[in-house]
């Protein structure tokens, strides 16, 4: 009888020393798993920043190359302006006091 106690309680201490490694293997594996996940997360958002950045300085140069182009529209437009004021301003005086005097 004492025997089969013996077993018993071998086999109840063999069962929760299973049980205790089945824990630990599960909580290995949650955290295997939460490492994974952080990595893969890391990874799609270092990537999310790179395809940022590039097309922050696609944007950028796109910009300063538009604003180049319109500056030198505006001063072309100004010398263009003062020529046309330079050659006939004479004429657009005589015109305007001849308008307003009659």
């Amino acid at each position: 009888m004492q025997d089969m106690i013996k077993r018993i309680v071998e086999a109840d201490a063999e069962a929760q020393a299973l049980e205790q490694a089945n824990k630990k293997a599960a909580e290995e594996e949650r955290r295997r798993i939460d490492e994974e996940a952080a990595a893969i997360y890391q990874k799609y958002m270092d990537n999310a920043k790179e395809e940022i950045a590039k097309s922050e300085a696609y944007l950028e140069k796109r910009t300063d190359r538009k604003f180049r182009d319109i500056s030198v529209k505006q001063e072309s437009s100004l010398i263009k302006l003062k020529a046309d004021y330079e050659q006939n301003r004479d004429r657009w005086v005589d015109e305007i006091v001849s308008r307003v005097i009659g």
